[in-house]
């Protein structure tokens, strides 16, 4: 297996990013793609996933296939080589036929680098005709906890990407990407995408910037309007379980004078669309939204993420709160929590998981979330410990961590 030289990767992100240095597990990802090993990237939200892949591909002959689920997403990214000088697409089902063969017959001609698709668009025969003429190296996998039956955001479509990959010669070099997973999920998804020998390389979930807290309250508008008023003028998102619940707090907010969007599927394309950009731009600070916002959202100066309502489990909670605090400066992440949490989660499971096993599966990950939310034990560790790293006993940096440090009966103990 060939060496990779570190000066000229260093070079290499200075030509094409304007870095001087890598982020923390950046450089061996990379390393380890162009030596042509399958690669499971496990990084914290912010910590710079989209160079792990798009470095190594520039320095290869070929197009690069991302898979990633979010036609938003994928739009956002292509648009962003773009603006950099290099060429990338994407495709969607809203793409005339005009439009979707030039993208197609560009790729073909390698006047496009890297080609953004849908998990569900693998095997459309007119898809598959066109990978096997184009000259694909590498297939980006992002967001690839969605491959895992025991992952939180579980799609089915994505067992595409190895009965794809099948139909290719020569067979592309495979590569995932996902902010969460555990010890569990990691191996689901090498076995999932048939990633034999894959180097899996977590860079560590810990976030030392971000303060966790869960506050226990019966009135939780007046909670959150307590934490806004510490808060003033700072950027925020405020996650709701349910569009009813969106719509209530925005305009609880509103009726207080705050400036703040909505955002959850029940909008229009349109609407979400212009709420996102008005919010991204920093023309206004606060967005409440269920989890139909966030993935892919590029937005450095989050100060605050507030969970409204509990969410169901803590892959989607970490991956929600990893939203604050991306340019790395004090952030404050916090859950407002009570009973009537438990029956709306608990039913939301229900309703959407017609199958018994997956059901139950989803209630067992609920059981955690409402373990983090009631313990008294260090947050970050409980979080840390989840994902399969160790922790200490505690961080003196999380609302548990703070209330223990004040609580009275620490002097009899000298502690």
């Amino acid at each position: 297996m060939r060496t990779i030289d570190s000066d000229f990767l260093h070079r290499a992100l200075k030509h094409y990013y304007g870095y001087d240095a890598f982020r923390t597990g950046q450089e061996e990802i990379i390393s380890h793609i162009l030596q042509g090993q399958p690669v499971l990237a496990v990084l914290p939200t912010g910590a710079g996933k989209s160079i792990c892949f798009q470095l190594p591909s520039l320095l290869l002959k070929g197009v690069t296939l991302v898979v990633s689920p979010l036609i938003s997403l994928m739009k956002d990214q292509a648009e962003a080589l773009t603006a950099r000088g290099i060429p990338a697409a994407y495709l969607d089902s809203s793409m005339t036929g005009s439009e979707y063969g030039k993208v197609l017959h560009a790729a073909l001609n390698k006047q496009c680098k890297f080609l953004y698709v849908a998990p569900e668009r693998l095997l459309n025969p007119q898809f598959l005709r066109f990978a096997q003429s184009a000259y694909i190296t590498m297939v980006a996998v992002d967001e690839a906890h969605c491959v895992s039956q025991w992952g939180h955001s579980f799609r089915k479509d994505y067992y595409n990407i190895p009965r794809f990959m099948e139909q290719l010669s020569p067979r592309p070099l495979i590569a995932a990407f996902t902010a969460t997973a555990t010890p569990q999920v990691r191996e689901d998804i090498c076995e999932r995408l048939e990633m034999r020998g894959a180097k899996i390389v977590v860079s560590g979930f810990d976030r030392p910037n971000l303060h966790f807290a869960v506050e226990r309250t019966q009135d939780k508008d007046r909670a959150l309007l307590g934490f806004l008023e510490k808060h003033e003028h700072q950027c925020g998102v405020i996650y709701c379980a349910t569009r009813q619940r969106v719509e209530q707090v925005t305009q609880l907010l509103l009726r207080q004078g705050y400036s703040a969007l909505r955002y959850h599927a029940g909008l229009t394309a349109e609407e979400r669309r212009e709420n996102q950009n008005l919010f991204v731009s920093g023309q206004v600070p606060l967005i409440v939204a269920t989890n139909a916002f966030g993935m892919g959202i590029d937005k450095a100066d989050v100060r605050f993420v507030v969970h409204y309502n509990m969410p169901k489990d803590m892959e989607s909670y970490y991956q929600e709160a990893g939203r604050a605090g991306r340019d790395g400066l004090p952030s404050e992440c916090l859950v407002l929590y009570n009973k009537q949490d438990v029956a709306v989660n608990t039913y939301l499971i229900g309703h959407d998981q017609p199958d018994l096993a997956w059901k139950e599966h989803e209630l067992r990950l609920l059981d955690k979330m409402i373990h983090y939310c009631n313990t008294s034990s260090c947050l970050r560790r409980e979080l840390l410990e989840y994902f399969g790293e160790k922790a200490p006993l505690r961080c003196h940096n999380c609302g548990n961590c703070s209330a223990t440090s004040k609580a009275s009966w620490r002097k009899y103990f000298g502690i």
